[in-house]
């Protein structure tokens, strides 16, 4: 399983949402870390840039993947996060 870094943007962003919506995240966030061909579906690359995004209902996860972790820059609903 690859480890979970969020940005100090990202972790001030998810403290706000509300518990249940900061729950969604995060379980999705750690399937994607522990098993991401079974997320995949949710999963897309940003164009222009070596981001990806992961969608959860009406929120959105900016994150960079690397060898043995997933760092989160931004995390938002999701008419916002593209701003």
């Amino acid at each position: 399983m690859k480890e979970i870094r969020l940005s100090p943007t990202a972790a001030r962003t998810l403290a706000k949402l509300p518990a249940a919506a900061r729950g969604r995240i995060m379980a999705k966030l750690a399937r994607y870390a522990a098993e991401p061909e079974k997320v995949a579906g949710s999963v897309k690359a940003l164009k222009g840039s070596d981001f990806l995004r992961l969608r959860v209902d009406d929120y959105r996860v900016i994150f960079r993947e690397g060898a043995d972790r997933i760092e989160v820059s931004k995390v938002g609903h999701r008419r916002d996060v593209y701003e």
